[in-house]
């Protein structure tokens, strides 16, 4: 019988990672699965649950591990007799019936059969999707909010970079950028004010951030602002983006004409079939496509990288920023350039 193995595990981030509408703390509690088959071939699953957003945690995941056991055993005592793959649909679908919400604690075993499928079937999850690594767009590096030397500081550390990211939404964002600019003057510059702005701010700020040379403005606005977002997009010459207004399929129907594009983060989706159901959703609608994460492991990376090729923008940074990974695999490179694995499933293995 299969079954779902849960544990919790403490990540501590290298630098304090402020944002807009948080003081972070620097050591944060998440949790992983390890989904072990009837032959004891295993999948591994993380659920990156680092910031309280999104109403989980370390112990909102483990407390509902049994459930999503149970519905995981049930989809697969439903497989034709002999088959030896896991079946990963019939097995989400009994997640989302199981239990609402709790996208983190899902996604973890959504990756976790990913895994094991690749591992089954010998092939990385990318090769099984058929998209090319070469299509994947280098990631940004993203430098969270401090003070403003220890911001520059920051910046010089990340100068291999050719893109970055950079959190706003304070009363000082022009200082901010200006340092940003002094130290890096070449270099791609995003910008993430992480609901930090009234509309009325957004539109005032909009001559800063194009002196600056911005090239994308992520959820300057509260996320059901929506009317707001239709006024901006309108005013703005700078692409922007939703991150916090999009969760799910099902907001992305209310986005289109208000940005120019999403954020998917498999945290906020819950499901790898879901994030590329949002691709889809997206392209056919004219809008571009953002992959971002949380602050993660590589083994939550990893899950993210097999999507990169699919994203006109890429935020995967989130291992970079611990102080300590206990994995290795796919993940980004020094550059920002993504490494893409070639063992089967995520390619994921502890250090």
């Amino acid at each position: 019988m299969i079954r779902l193995e849960w544990e919790a595990q403490e990540l501590a981030t290298r630098h304090a990672f402020n944002i807009a509408r948080m003081k972070a703390p620097q050591t944060r509690r998440t949790a992983r699965v390890r989904l072990v088959d009837e032959d004891g071939v295993e999948g591994w699953g993380e659920a990156p649950v680092s910031t309280p957003y999104y109403g989980e945690t370390a112990e909102t995941v483990l407390a509902v591990g049994p459930r999503l056991e149970a519905a995981v055993r049930e989809a697969w005592s439903r497989r034709p007799e002999g088959t030896a793959l896991p079946p990963i649909d019939a097995a989400e679908a009994a997640m989302e019936q199981a239990i609402g919400g709790n996208r983190c604690a899902k996604v973890a075993v959504s990756a976790a059969l990913h895994d094991l499928l690749g591992k089954r079937t010998g092939a990385p999850v990318w090769a099984m999707w058929g998209v090319d690594p070469a299509r994947a767009p280098r990631s940004s590096f993203t430098i969270g909010l401090d003070e403003p030397e220890v911001m520059r500081e920051r910046v010089r550390e990340a100068s291999g970079y050719p893109i970055l990211k950079i959190k706003i939404g304070t009363k000082r964002d022009e200082e901010i950028l200006r340092l940003i600019r002094e130290e890096a003057p070449d270099v791609s510059l995003k910008v993430d004010a992480n609901t930090g702005w009234t509309v009325k701010q957004a539109l005032a700020n909009l001559p800063m951030l194009e002196e600056y040379r911005v090239e994308l403005l992520e959820q300057p606005l509260q996320p059901d602002d929506l009317d707001g977002f239709a006024l901006l997009r309108s005013r703005s010459r700078i692409p922007v983006y939703a991150d916090e207004s999009c969760r799910t399929l099902a907001d992305v129907a209310q986005l289109v004409g208000r940005v120019d594009g999403i954020n998917i983060k498999l945290a906020k989706c819950g499901s790898l079939a879901e994030a590329r159901r949002m691709v889809a959703a997206a392209r056919a609608h004219g809008m571009g496509v953002m992959l971002g994460c949380m602050l993660e492991t590589s083994l939550g990376i990893a899950a993210g990288v097999q999507l990169a090729p699919l994203m006109d923008h890429v935020d995967l940074d989130g291992a970079a920023l611990l102080a300590d990974d206990p994995f290795a695999g796919p993940g980004m490179e020094p550059d920002g350039s993504l490494r893409f694995n070639a063992e089967p499933g995520l390619g994921v293995t502890a250090r």
